[in-house]
């Protein structure tokens, strides 16, 4: 990381989901000297934007972690500009790891910045990538939306009296962004937007479109970013739709290592904890491609409750506490609810043969040597031995903001494999973690959470990043309070690109809560012909507050015994729909107008 910040010439863009700290922090220290170093004498200055995740009850003091960054920089002796921000919108935040530089160099993946987790005794695994190309830009736009958002919030009214407080101190607000600058007086209030303009002629890659034309394209590998905004987008969720193709397209096998699929566990029950459930769309895709397609499926998750680097369960916790029966079950019971009349010997085989699940090991042990449980964080999964993904998104529910990469070339792909899974999975799976019997006695137990609001919201983040924050040190974060009081959305964020930018994706305004089309925004960070669309469940616009005439009240009606006829799921995001009774995602057993998550 250290060496990835020092490469930069003129832009680098970093995300994560808190501030770096211990030797994580003294990396980025040195690598901003270097480019403090670098940047004397230059015309126009560096510019290095890092985004973090201000998660609920423990928002980042920007100020605080851009005084540490620079504690060894001269501001009058160099040409860069540096700004640190963090936002939150309801339950979502940044959740995103990625260093982008000059448009050309990429490392993104797993890893957060947290020296306790992975640099210490015990440390959790995870896995990370780099690249060098274009792709490296999709990555730079991503940022460029989170500071549009921003940018847009501190200029409210509200978030200007905001701005004029300390970043610790508690803000009874719903929606909470924060920035920083450095030099103070110097650079801009808020960071400029990432253009291909701004670094073009800035490096020349060896496999860019800034080097010469000649060059052989031989060693080129084909690339998709993926990626969300969590609730900062209006309705569009374009990574999901994303991984649930890549599942769906599968023919013979899917590998994954995972943190875990299901949700934050109640300890010692089999129960999700209040307002969460498990993710049945990605479930059933896993189900139907064993079920009709014989396709083999080969899991590790992380051991349950996993906490590394001698830290307290509060401050980490690897795992959500579930064992490789309940997912194995949560899977086949798809396979039931989909199919009339499966046969249970059917069912038996291909638990035996086609679903192989098992817990992180070393050398077939599931502890340290101290007895501590080995950790897993990595976000990673391979399809037919010719793509893969590699990013920040778990498959678990939780809507926060997520990027990765998909490679598209089995050769690279092959590679992957070879220098991880095939050694994770040779050390880990033993057999001894699934039962068959266990598992076909486990399918009649409902596994989802009673349906509650956490934090005055119906979001599956709450209690992974609520209750179970497992991260940023405190010098860093500092408590915060949870209303549901909700604040102006103020100005819509725009990302503009110029004309003749070929590669470049447009971003829409982020609609406001009164914005009902049925139109998706488009997601900064995917390329166009990638699957973008959610479920229409019901859409439509919310009947006015007031007293509604018998005409407007036949209306709702119809239209509330429509969604329920459709089986309101999952998918559903906040659509625009009228609900009532047992709507899966956010019911509450109450006849309600929804527009947006939040709410």
């Amino acid at each position: 990381m250290e060496e990835m910040i020092g490469k930069t010439e003129r832009w680098c863009d970093v995300t994560s989901l808190g501030p770096p700290d211990g030797k994580f922090m003294g990396a980025f220290q040195r690598g901003l000297k270097t480019l403090a170093d670098k940047s004397a004498g230059k015309e126009k200055p560096v510019v290095v934007r890092m985004m973090f995740g201000n998660i609920a009850g423990m928002p980042v003091n920007c100020t605080a972690v851009i005084k540490a960054l620079t504690s060894e920089l001269d501001a009058t002796a160099c040409n860069l500009h540096l700004w640190v921000g963090a936002w939150r919108k309801g339950l979502s935040w940044n959740h995103s790891k990625m260093i982008a530089v000059d448009g050309v160099h990429l490392h993104t993946g797993g890893h957060n910045l947290w020296d306790a987790h992975y640099l210490s005794n015990n440390p959790v695994h995870d896995l990370s990538i780099q690249f060098e190309g274009p792709v490296t830009r999709d990555g730079h736009r991503f940022a460029n939306q989170q500071w549009g958002f921003v940018e847009s919030k501190q200029k409210t009214c509200t978030g200007s009296i905001v701005d004029m407080m300390p970043d610790y101190l508690p803000v009874l607000k719903r929606t909470r962004v924060t920035v920083s600058e450095w030099p103070e007086g110097v650079a801009t209030v808020f960071p400029p937007m990432f253009t291909k303009e701004a670094v073009t002629g800035a490096v020349v890659p060896s496999g860019g479109d800034d080097a010469p034309a000649e060059r052989s394209t031989e060693s080129d590998v084909p690339l998709i970013s993926i990626g969300r905004q969590g609730s900062m987008i209006y309705k569009s969720r374009p990574a999901d739709d994303a991984i649930l193709a890549m599942i769906n397209s599968s023919k013979t096998i899917i590998r994954m290592t995972l943190q875990d699929i299901g949700p934050v566990c109640v300890p010692g029950t089999k129960k999700s904890l209040p307002g969460l459930k498990w993710p049945k769309t990605y479930l059933a895709a896993l189900g139907k491609a064993i079920y009709e397609r014989g396709v083999d499926v080969e899991m590790v998750l992380s051991n349950p409750n996993s906490i590394p680097g001698g830290l307290k369960g509060t401050e980490a916790n690897y795992g959500n506490g579930w064992d490789c029966v309940d997912v194995a079950a949560e899977i086949i019971k798809t396979i039931q609810k989909s199919h009339a009349n499966v046969d249970d010997e059917k069912l038996r085989a291909m638990i035996t043969e086609n679903l192989r699940i098992c817990f992180l090991r070393h050398d077939s042990e599931r502890n340290y040597a101290d007895g501590k449980s080995i950790g897993l964080h990595s976000k990673h999964f391979i399809v037919d031995d010719t793509c893969c993904y590699i990013g920040s998104q778990n498959l678990y529910m939780c809507d926060l903001a997520e990027w990765g990469v998909v490679i598209d070339s089995e050769p690279e792909v092959t590679k992957i494999k070879q220098d991880y899974f095939d050694k994770v999975w040779k050390n880990s799976f033993t057999g001894e973690d699934v039962d068959v019997q266990a598992v076909m006695d486990g399918l009649k137990i409902n596994r989802d959470g009673e349906k509650k609001k956490m934090f005055g919201s119906h979001d599956e983040g709450a209690a992974q990043y609520g209750l179970m924050p497992h991260g940023c040190g405190e010098y860093y974060g500092d408590a915060e309070e949870e209303t549901a009081i909700e604040v102006s959305d103020g100005e819509l964020p725009k990302v503009e690109t110029k004309d003749g930018d070929d590669d470049a994706t447009t971003a829409t305004p982020i609609p406001p809560k009164e914005a009902f089309a049925k139109d998706d925004a488009a997601d900064a960070s995917v390329a166009p012909d990638q699957p973008t669309s959610e479920p229409d469940i019901a859409g439509g616009s919310v009947a006015p507050q007031g007293t509604k005439s018998e005409e407007a009240e036949g209306e709702e009606k119809k239209e509330t015994e429509v969604v329920e006829k459709a089986d309101c799921g999952e998918d559903c995001h906040g659509q625009v729909h009228k609900i009532q009774a047992d709507c899966n995602w956010c019911g509450m057993g109450e006849a309600l107008n929804i527009n947006s998550r939040d709410e």
